[in-house]
């Protein structure tokens, strides 16, 4: 039986999900979170074969999320299940740790196979993800401006472009206000941007705003 956590702040979604994976005869919905912290305390408490991940959380980000989860236990399988289109944040979540991403918008069927791939031990990338990511392996020069950020910058954006404050994000991420705006100046330097509008700009424009 494989066992899955479903994490995701929309809870219509987890709702979804459950009726999909409940018609699977060797798949068990383990647990459910809203949150990074209601997630990381049912994976301490618990035994889980995959995390099925959506990497917009309000207390979490995605990356950050997933790295405390492999702290925690470096074989852990993740799964991502995200809106965000896949050419601009698969490659950035497979690197930290995924061992596999898929589209929201993606059928049922494709979700059951990924989930049973990773559990067999492989990974799991979309057909279209495999072309990207063979371009890549073709082109020495591909890499977006946004992929260009550390992933505490590449936090620091997301968080710029849905609207919040230096002094929110500080507040959210346990930094220094000082802290929140070098790490805007070093984001508007690597992007070869000049301000927040410039940035949300960018951020419609590649799909990473939601």
């Amino acid at each position: 039986m494989i066992r899955i956590l479903l994490v995701d702040d929309h809870a219509l979604v987890r709702a979804g999900l459950r009726r999909i994976l409940e018609t699977q005869q060797d798949m068990e919905v383990a647990g459910e979170a809203g949150t990074g912290a209601e997630a990381l305390d049912l994976i301490r408490a618990g035994e889980l074969d995959i995390v099925l991940l959506d990497l917009s959380l309000p207390d979490f980000s995605g990356i950050d999320l997933m790295k405390s989860i492999l702290a925690a236990d470096p074989s852990r399988k993740i799964l991502v299940l995200s809106m965000h289109p896949e050419e601009s944040y698969a490659r950035r979540v497979m690197r930290s740790g995924a061992v596999g991403y898929l589209n929201k918008e993606a059928a049922p069927e494709l979700l059951i196979t990924a989930i049973r791939k990773v559990a067999a031990g492989g990974r799991f990338v979309s057909p279209g993800l495999a072309e990207l990511l063979a371009i890549d392996l073709a082109e020495d020069d591909t890499e977006s401006p946004h992929e260009r950020l550390s992933d505490r910058e590449f936090e620091v954006f997301e968080r710029i472009v849905r609207g919040e404050s230096v002094s929110q994000i500080a507040a959210t991420l346990d930094l220094s206000p000082k802290t929140i705006s070098t790490h805007r100046s070093r984001i508007l330097q690597k992007m070869d941007l000049r301000n927040n509008a410039d940035l949300i700009r960018y951020a419609i424009d590649q799909g990473l705003l939601s």
